[in-house]
């Protein structure tokens, strides 16, 4: 049975942490090895975890702080199993997290990626479904009962449309994770690249509706304020009108169009607009009505 390497990118708060830690820990399969690169300076953190006492945790806490995308190259160079799952630091696995993504590998021998199903939780660890999940689910997610396998051009026209995802749920072949890895300038979208980067080498996906995975949504998280300040608009606009040319190399031609047009991310631009309005903040309804309305060709 292979290995499931968890890397877990970490900086926050340490009682999630701890949280999400023990849930890996909790699960009915017991063949894993967790890997955990704290980005913090937070007391106590190397100390609780010296106190677990499991051989297949690896701990380190980086000297000087790398910030987000390079924290998790840095993860991702650790790894050595064929089965790796990025997982958030305030994230939390239910106990057959790993039983269900082994299984999807296995009916899906060629399969890369798995997308199981995701329950969204508050700070408080409650269920919640704020109007963006209400977006995801309803408007751009393909409906599944039981599983199904995607690719090619129909998947990444659906991701590029809206983006539906909730990467740190996703498990992957960690072949393909550490031939595409994470590009350097583009903290904001850098989960959405690394997939749609995969789909461009032919990999597939699985999607399963088993809920196994529970998604924290913070209302004050590090996206969610590049989201308000109109910050990670930017990074997408320019994300998406590079991927133009790159789809029509491909003979992707809807994905081209997709692209261009990113309906998903236009309409979560708009809706941030009327509490930066509430705010008085000229600047960030400057950014986000210019990325809800404006030509892609332009910058």
């Amino acid at each position: 049975m292979e290995t499931i390497d968890v890397a877990m990118p970490y900086y926050g708060d340490v009682g999630m942490m701890q949280q999400a830690v023990r849930s890996v820990i909790a699960q009915t399969d017991q063949n894993w090895r967790l890997i955990v690169t704290d980005d913090g300076s937070e007391p106590g953190v190397p100390e609780w975890f010296e106190s677990l006492q499991d051989s297949r945790i690896e701990y380190q806490r980086n000297e000087h702080r790398l910030g987000v995308t390079k924290n998790y190259q840095k993860v991702l160079s650790l790894v050595e199993n064929p089965l790796l799952v990025f997982m958030g630091g305030d994230d939390v696995m239910l106990p057959h997290y790993f039983a269900t993504v082994r299984a999807c590998f296995e009916q899906y021998p060629d399969a890369k990626i798995v997308q199981p199903g995701v329950q969204v939780i508050d700070t408080a660890g409650n269920p919640a479904m704020p109007f963006v999940d209400q977006v995801k689910r309803h408007l751009f997610a393909p409906k599944v009962q039981g599983r199904r396998l995607f690719g090619g051009e129909d998947l990444a026209v659906g991701l590029i449309r809206g983006n539906w995802l909730y990467f740190p749920s996703l498990a992957w072949r960690s072949d393909i994770a550490k031939k595409v890895g994470f590009p350097d300038d583009l903290d904001e979208v850098h989960d959405l690249a690394m997939v749609i980067d995969a789909l461009c080498l032919h990999a597939t996906m699985v999607v399963d509706d088993t809920v196994c995975f529970r998604y924290r949504r913070h209302a004050v998280s590090h996206s969610s304020a590049a989201a308000a300040s109109g910050r990670r608009f930017v990074t997408e606009r320019t994300y998406f009108t590079g991927m133009i040319e790159r789809f029509e190399a491909l003979g992707w031609h809807r994905a081209a169009a997709a692209a261009r047009n990113h309906v998903g991310s236009r309409l979560h631009a708009l809706t941030l607009v009327p509490k930066a309005v509430r705010r008085g903040d000229k600047s960030s309804v400057r950014n986000l009505t210019r990325h809800a309305f404006g030509n892609t060709s332009t910058h």
